[in-house]
């Protein structure tokens, strides 16, 4: 890893810069992927199972293989993956929004409706390595938030994602992967049925699908190679390595940045990863291509940097930090709050918004499994009440058919023309142009 000086803004921005140079011939590959799926189902989706995933039809995994398979992980395995779940779930049933209904004026209420989607779909890698956590982390909340259908697309599951499988209480299994797979769950073939929402990391070929496929199906976000920022100015130079080399691992795209403002700590970490990573081949390019140290100035100055980034971990070494303004996917105070933690056991969740998406947004949760609708309840005297604040608005816009729908329900109101006994509140024209007021109504 090389170190920089914050000061050096030439060198900064090249730290800080990611890498999103179009490559238009790979966008035409998945896109052509995409489209093939979409429009000849099964007869393109296992054409390219069998030559990107290696496997032929049936790809549905069945309940019975499932169980074999799970009994076939580790019995250690399987009691982490239970614990994993408890903790998930335990997190995920707060992420819930709840229903209210509330009486916004006399007549008048909003009431807020939460029910979850009917089917969602979860990708979960197979390629360097078995995920069994994203299994859980993308199933648990969905089944948490009242999901009837779970639908799983894995290219490779092996007997712990098969366990996980079976703990998180997933629905149906695919023996699919890639683009392909994301083009079956968002359109739906004889086989993979179409889902309302797709969730989960995956390659570069699954996350330029799942943006293609967003117009018409639903996506968690945009989820590019995984990232680590850790701030500190003080603490283990040993444990700060195994963060940046444990995050390294995962991918050569992989990007590990630690921000300081103690010239001697960053030596000592640049020192303690070269010789953690030394003989580990993706680590090493990892490292090489997008690791960094960066020395600044003042704690504050280092949280700037930090937030700039977005990134989807930050890691701080003490509260102080973390009590300004923090722009992260997640958030890990403390020396002890290992990342690797938060992957697998806290209970919340790992899979987060990457390339900046967590300037918007947190990680997944289980309000992403769930529809939040306002359900709208107007009286008689209600609408009269509202009157004066549509009418001049929708005459303001130009909607006149917009005015015209709240008068033509007001008008059996009206008294009678040449009525002696006509209120005096109806008599006339309102100053504000309406002609209602709510007097006007017969309650």
């Amino acid at each position: 890893m090389r170190i920089i000086e914050a000061g050096n803004r030439a060198a900064l921005e090249s730290a800080l810069a990611r890498d999103r140079a179009a490559d238009r011939a790979f966008d035409r590959r998945v896109a052509a992927i995409v489209e093939r799926v979409r429009r000849d189902g099964d007869a393109a989706l296992f054409r390219f199972a069998r030559r990107f995933d290696g496997v032929s039809p049936p790809l549905e995994v069945s309940a019975d293989e499932i169980r074999a398979e799970a009994a076939r992980a580790p019995a250690d395995v399987r009691r982490a993956i239970r614990q994993a779940a408890r903790h998930i779930a335990r997190v995920a049933r707060r992420q819930i929004p709840r229903r209210w209904d509330l009486r916004v004026a006399p007549g008048v209420s909003v009431e807020q409706r939460v029910e979850p989607l009917t089917r969602v779909g979860c990708y979960v890698p197979g390629g360097r390595f078995p995920l069994p956590s994203s299994l859980l982390m993308t199933a648990v909340p969905a089944r948490v938030a009242g999901v009837r259908e779970i639908v799983v697309a894995c290219p490779r599951p092996e007997p712990s994602v098969m366990a996980a499988a079976l703990e998180a209480g997933v629905t149906r299994l695919f023996r699919v992967g890639g683009a392909h797979a994301i083009a079956a769950l968002a359109y739906g073939t004889d086989t993979v049925p179409r889902v309302d929402k797709i969730v989960g990391p995956g390659n570069r070929y699954v996350a330029a699908a799942k943006a293609l496929v967003s117009a018409d199906c639903a996506i968690d976000f945009y989820a590019g190679p995984t990232e680590i920022v850790i701030v500190a100015g003080s603490g283990r130079a040993e444990w700060i390595a195994a963060d940046l080399v444990a995050q390294a691992e995962h991918d050569p795209e992989a990007r590990s940045i630690f921000i300081t403002w103690s010239g001697a700590l960053a030596e000592r970490v640049r020192a303690a990863v070269a010789q953690r990573a030394a003989g580990r081949a993706i680590v090493e390019r990892s490292l090489a291509g997008h690791g960094v140290v960066i020395v600044t100035r003042t704690p504050g100055e280092a949280m700037a940097v930090a937030n700039r980034l977005a990134p989807e971990h930050l890691v701080v070494d003490r509260e102080a930090l973390a009590r300004g303004p923090v722009t992260a996917g997640a958030l890990f105070i403390g020396a002890f709050t290992a990342q690797a933690a938060g992957d697998y056991a806290t209970g919340s969740n790992h899979v987060l918004p990457t390339a900046g998406a967590g300037r918007a947004r947190g990680g997944l949760s289980a309000a992403d499994f769930v529809r939040v609708m306002s359900v709208q309840r107007v009286t008689r005297a209600g609408l009269a009440l509202l009157a004066p604040t549509i009418l001049p608005l929708a005459r303001a816009e130009g909607l006149r058919a917009h005015a015209e729908s709240v008068e033509v329900r007001l008008a059996r109101s009206r008294p009678k023309r040449g009525n002696a006994r006509r209120p005096a509140a109806e008599a006339g024209t309102r100053g504000d142009g309406t002609g209602w007021s709510p007097a006007s109504v017969d309650k």
